[in-house]
């Protein structure tokens, strides 16, 4: 394992416990956020009373939190880097009564359970993250009965995704950000077309298919939109702390006029599309 993949491990523990804080805030607009996406999954996973199921990379518990709710007599354990995170999924679990549910801090290139340990496993927007994309695909796949889905998804292309390109946008426009090494994780690392599906294929899964899933972000107000992406994207905080106060106050102008520009039936709708990548151990 190389020091610099231990380096990104490490900064990405640091900045998910550190915004923790503003998932849990603003924990009930993601779920319904990014609810689509992760039934999606639970959809091509086949899900059975009974299964024992992982959700890598699961933040604040989802899908994960869904799985359990749909199979009680089965069991779920949701993992992440962060220990804050998985601070506020079990708290999410206690609210919901679940007992068939578990967390476990750990690296997604490094799984600790045993080789086909489970019926079906989950990862919903984590591969962009990983320093090591390839490493976690057969990680999944080796976690994986025999026969078990394993189940992803990955944001789309910035053009379809005016949910962040939004605000990061405007950033761009007024700040100046340093481009990341080829391959650095971000949002759209993941985006190339027929990247996912080559990645399953190359870790050993079978029937590997893809499927693209359209969902909207909704706010009451631009504000609130700003108010959010400062409070849970770290990209947008980093990019923010390159202004001076006046650039600031301009792109924060910028964005809400953006955000009006979106507005429908009184409400803020931003575009957020994302594919689902399904493969067969």
């Amino acid at each position: 394992m190389s020091a610099n993949l231990d380096d990104i491990r490490n900064q990405q523990r640091e900045t998910w416990d550190k915004f923790s804080a503003g998932w849990k805030k603003w924990d009930s607009l993601v779920l319904s956020w990014l609810a689509p996406f992760g039934d999606t999954m639970l959809r091509h996973a086949n899900l059975s009373n009974g299964f024992s199921v992982l959700d890598i990379a699961a933040g604040t518990g989802e899908p994960g939190l869904t799985a359990a709710a749909a199979i009680p007599d089965g069991h779920v354990v949701v993992t992440d880097l962060s220990e804050n995170m998985l601070t506020v999924a079990a708290e999410n679990a206690a609210k919901r009564g679940l007992k068939n549910f578990e967390t476990r801090r750990c690296d997604a290139g490094a799984l600790p359970f045993a080789d086909a340990s489970f019926d079906a496993v989950l990862c919903r927007f984590g591969f962009m993250f990983f320093p090591d994309i390839a490493a976690a695909a057969k990680e999944m796949a080796r976690v994986a009965k025999p026969g078990a889905r394993v189940c992803a998804a990955v944001w789309s292309t910035p053009a379809k995704n005016s949910w962040a390109t939004t605000i990061m946008g405007t950033i761009a426009r007024h700040v100046e950000m340093p481009s990341p090494p080829p391959g650095s994780p971000g949002l759209f690392r993941c985006a190339g077309e027929g990247m996912m599906v080559e990645t399953f294929r190359e870790a050993g899964l079978l029937d590997v298919a893809e499927e693209e899933v359209l969902a909207m972000m909704v706010h009451d107000t631009p504000a609130r939109y700003w108010d959010f992406m400062i409070e849970v994207a770290a990209p947008v905080v980093a990019g923010l702390s390159r202004a001076d106060a006046a650039s600031r106050e301009k792109i924060r102008g910028e964005v809400l006029e953006l955000a009006l520009q979106s507005v429908s039936d009184g409400k803020v709708r931003l575009r957020s599309t994302a594919t689902v990548i399904t493969g067969t151990r």
